[in-house]
């Protein structure tokens, strides 16, 4: 019916299915008859628009179960039909491919929701590859949860939960930012699970863990032969992540020479393994993360510039469990669950007492923390019901204000009102432009804007 939205899919669709049809808007015939009978010849059903309106005209019209847009249209551009299709048929992914393509426009397409940005010339098996994993994904309204789940009811975490979904259903490189003990692991395994790649293989590498000498041969794997000891041929982290997720894991640990390896491998989509003559294509998603800042590591040269474009395509903040306060009685109740399966007298209980000093905690190590106190409470509790002594929290760590103040307030919010204040005083001598008070306070813009998105200032 005219003026309705696309009406969603109900399952997952084979791209050999007939029933499916891919909508291409592009502003040249030529490349629109091309992408036609190459889709064609592929069982899928082909609809093509000269333009933005033709294609937002169609789209209220009839069911798609892909749309590829280029760029540049005569009376818009893609991302403003990436941004349409958002919000009047969210389970359409929407893939741009563009002959102008740029590091800013890529970013922009998939931060508004784009399944994929490509450049043109694109190949047949570029085309074959997007199409199939465009339709492999689940609609929204039927997607069935994992094995993993981010517990919650703040609105931090209701945030990164939206925006974990969001990402499922993109194909760009995530980079995922927070303290050590938030849960960036677990949100880069919510992003696998949810996506189109679920049934493919998740890896998880600690790259603060691995020997530097034998980096290379992790990564990319090794030939028999290849150097003492190398009795066998081993596929590495990237063949063994093939059509999957390799999540790289404290990424700011990585060597410089590893680094330049690594962002080869991410520009070609091809390894070599050590003594081999030659590569083979890989399929992977990159999601990378750490506690540490990468723009801070870029501007003192410990991390390469070009590699931090590359894997911090989007990026996505794992709030402190001090931010969730109101999710630590529920988190509490999910870890003394688990621990009751490994213990013969039963579940430990938090008593009133207990709950109200976890809550008032700070949690330097954040959830992982939290964990930890509980097991030590378990054990030590002499009933069943776990009280405040049981919980050994740290003393708060408190600093006494300059000037003679008796006043005392815990460490981290004394430095952050420190650095809230050096913000402020920039922004206000520069009239609020942000690069010139980034210049005045010796850093970067970058490290500047996220300074101001973790302090709240706007």
């Amino acid at each position: 019916m005219a003026g309705n939205p696309v009406t969603r899919r109900s399952e997952r669709r084979s791209p050999a299915a007939p029933a499916t049809t891919v909508l291409v808007v592009d502003d040249e015939a030529d490349i629109r008859e091309l992408l036609q009978i190459s889709l064609l010849r592929m069982g899928l059903g082909a609809e093509c628009a000269g333009s933005l309106a033709e294609a937002k005209a169609m789209l209220k019209e009839h069911s798609f179960g892909l749309c590829l847009t280029d760029m540049r249209l005569p009376d818009g551009d893609g991302l403003e039909l990436v941004r349409f299709i958002g919000s009047q048929c969210e389970d359409l992914p929407v893939a741009v491919i563009t002959a102008y393509g740029s590091m800013e426009n890529a970013v922009a397409a998939l931060k508004a929701g784009a399944f994929v940005y490509l450049t043109k010339p694109l190949s047949l098996d570029q085309l074959r590859t997007l199409v199939k994993s465009a339709l492999a994904l689940p609609p929204k309204s039927a997607e069935t949860p994992g094995r993993h789940e981010l517990l919650g009811v703040s609105p931090a975490i209701g945030q990164v939960r939206a925006m974990i979904d969001k990402l499922a259903r993109s194909q760009a490189p995530v980079y995922i930012t927070g303290e050590s003990g938030s849960g960036k692991e677990l949100a880069a395994l919510l992003i696998h699970e949810k996506s189109a790649r679920s049934d493919k293989a998740f890896v998880a590498v600690n790259c603060g863990a691995l020997p530097e000498n034998l980096m290379e041969s992790e990564f990319f794997g090794y030939r028999k032969g290849a150097f003492t000891g190398a009795d066998t041929d081993r596929e590495g982290f990237f063949q063994a992540a093939n059509g999957g997720t390799l999540f790289l894991d404290e990424v700011a640990e990585l060597p410089l020479p590893m680094q330049v390896k690594l962002l080869r491998a991410i520009q070609e989509k091809r390894v070599r393994k050590v003594g081999d003559t030659s590569e083979d294509a890989v399929d992977v998603r990159l999601v990378s993360a750490t506690h540490q800042t990468l723009a801070e590591l870029v501007e003192s040269g410990r991390f390469r510039q070009d590699l931090y474009y590359r894997l911090a395509v989007i990026e996505l903040r794992m709030p402190p469990l001090r931010e969730c306060r109101e999710d630590i009685p529920l988190l509490s109740q999910a870890i003394l669950a688990r621990l009751a399966r490994g213990r013969s007298s039963g579940r430990a209980v938090l008593a009133p007492s207990a709950l109200a000093a976890l809550t008032q905690y700070d949690f330097p190590g954040n959830t992982r923390e939290l964990e930890n106190i509980l097991e030590r409470a378990t054990a030590l509790a002499t009933g069943d019901e776990i009280q405040p002594e049981d919980l050994q929290l740290a003393p708060p760590q408190f600093v006494t204000e300059p000037g003679g103040s008796d006043a005392k307030r815990p460490l981290h919010e004394y430095l952050d009102r420190v650095e809230r204040e050096a913000i402020l005083e920039a922004l206000n001598q520069t009239r609020f432009n942000r690069t010139a008070a980034a210049r005045l306070l010796g850093i970067t813009f970058r490290a500047l804007r996220y300074r101001m998105e973790r302090l709240g200032i706007r």
